[in-house]
């Protein structure tokens, strides 16, 4: 790879080791792509945490045997600056940072990161150890682990909507995200430029502000190849989530242009639709023609050329796609009703709030609602919260049942509103799903027990 005289001085070790191994890792990443040099980024979103039960073991481990053997000269002024449990907290997080975002077997001290860089969703909500299964020493564990992490400058938005709280990338910047759903978003309804990164490629950009210069990055691989003409108007969230899963499992990994559009989707619609494609399929870019940056026109989506191929949505498509999301739906009696996938807008709690107001979750069930915190804190001040509490709901925080693996005991059949989570929880938890509207969502909550709609 062609290496500017800063990237040559990174990889060296101008900036100490952490950063070199940095540039390392990122050279042989971008080698293995293809890609002939790197882009500069200043925003950054990945994961930094060891909040899953494999890491903090490791983080633990590590620990122990740092008190095993004398701190090296290298971590003496460290040792000096915080107090025992702090070093042994310091060494065990360095130990995990090293291995899994660094992908390196020495333990390196971690620099503060030099981009802009947001954290991720975790593995557990820390506000509710009870309901995700986790024990007081777990949280207390993580505490120290997100300290680590924001005294390092990262900023601690625990949420796979970045964009909702505080990180908005701007038309044609240059990004570095984890996160298939917002990966899929800042790329098409932003106009911002990243490719769905990993763990150790983001924390490497952290340090450097650097990822390799390859796919939607550059100006080809980011004009769409194939169409899409709707027969049918598309305008709730349910029917955007039905659009972008049949769209995903067809695409893949291509990108789509849609035309045909009647009405203007607001944010929570493209989330879900873009959560979708990319849950069926491998999709991180799409154009509808009017809606996002780049689609002004057909022609402009498409380059001037013409699509590859042509598919029509209709009435038909959208049947057959509902069957195919419902295919685990089998008995009617609903355990548990999770809402927030991916992390619901204040919008959408607010909808939320107005349909379960001066009703009750039924007593065989439960209704978890997944938000940011920031969010969390907006929903609290505007008593959509206390709303949501009294009729027996929960709103939580920094996870979902996804990525933590929580759902309440004996949880069987599980409604949902997002054809996101209606495609992954059934197969990591064996659970039957049932998806459709939001306002399905909370009569099931409710009543306990799902409606079939003709």
């Amino acid at each position: 790879m062609r290496l500017t005289d800063e990237e040559k001085a990174m990889r060296d070790g101008r900036d100490g080791e952490a950063v070199a191994r940095a540039m390392d890792l990122l050279i042989r990443y971008g080698q293995a792509l293809g890609a002939e040099d790197f882009v500069e980024t200043r925003n950054v979103c990945g994961t930094y945490t060891a909040s899953t039960p494999f890491m903090r073991d490791f983080a633990l481990a590590k620990s122990r045997e740092s008190q095993k053997n004398p701190p090296s000269s290298q971590s003496s002024s460290l040792a000096a600056a915080q107090d025992a449990s702090d070093l042994q907290d310091e060494s065990g997080l360095d130990a995990v940072y090293s291995e899994f975002n660094l992908d390196s077997t020495q333990v390196v001290s971690v620099p503060k990161v030099k981009a802009f860089s947001s954290h991720l969703q975790l593995g557990f909500d820390p506000h509710h150890p009870v309901e995700m299964g986790v024990t007081p020493e777990i949280v207390q564990f993580y505490r120290r682990s997100e300290a680590m992490a924001a005294r390092r400058g990262v900023q601690m938005l625990n949420t796979c909507t970045p964009y909702q709280v505080g990180n908005l990338p701007t038309y044609g910047e240059h990004c570095a995200w984890m996160e298939s759903s917002a990966v899929v978003y800042i790329n098409s309804v932003l106009g911002a430029r990243t490719n769905c990164e990993g763990r150790e490629s983001t924390s490497a950009a952290m340090l450097t502000c650097r990822i390799p210069n390859w796919g939607y990055h550059l100006d080809e691989p980011r004009l769409a190849t194939v169409a899409v003409d709707l027969d049918i108007t598309i305008d709730s969230v349910e029917d955007w989530g039905l659009l972008g899963y049949w769209m995903g499992d067809w695409v893949q990994d291509q990108v789509a242009v849609i035309d045909g559009l009647r009405a203007t989707p607001n944010m929570p619609r493209l989330k879900h639709f873009g959560a979708a494609a990319s849950s069926s399929g491998g999709v991180e870019l799409f154009h509808i023609v009017g809606v996002t940056p780049d689609a002004r026109s057909r022609e402009q989506a498409l380059g001037g050329r013409k699509p590859v191929e042509l598919r029509r949505y209709g009435a038909r498509e959208r049947a057959e796609t509902f069957a195919r999301i419902n295919a685990t739906g089998k008995d009617r009696e609903v355990d548990y009703v999770m809402l927030g996938c991916p992390h619901y807008t204040i919008e959408q709690i607010w909808e939320a709030a107005q349909l379960i107001e001066g009703r009750r979750v039924h007593e065989n069930c439960a209704l978890w609602i997944f938000t940011p915190g920031a969010i969390k804190a907006m929903a609290d001040r505007n008593g959509y919260t206390r709303i949501i509490e009294k009729a027996g709901g929960k709103i939580m925080t920094d996870s979902c049942s996804a990525m933590s693996r929580a759902v309440p005991p004996g949880t069987r059949v599980v409604a949902l509103d997002s054809a996101k989570q209606a495609h992954y929880l059934p197969a990591i938890l064996g659970v039957q799903a049932w998806f459709g509207t939001t306002a399905q969502c909370i009569d099931a909550a409710c009543t306990g027990r799902w409606q079939v709609m003709a």
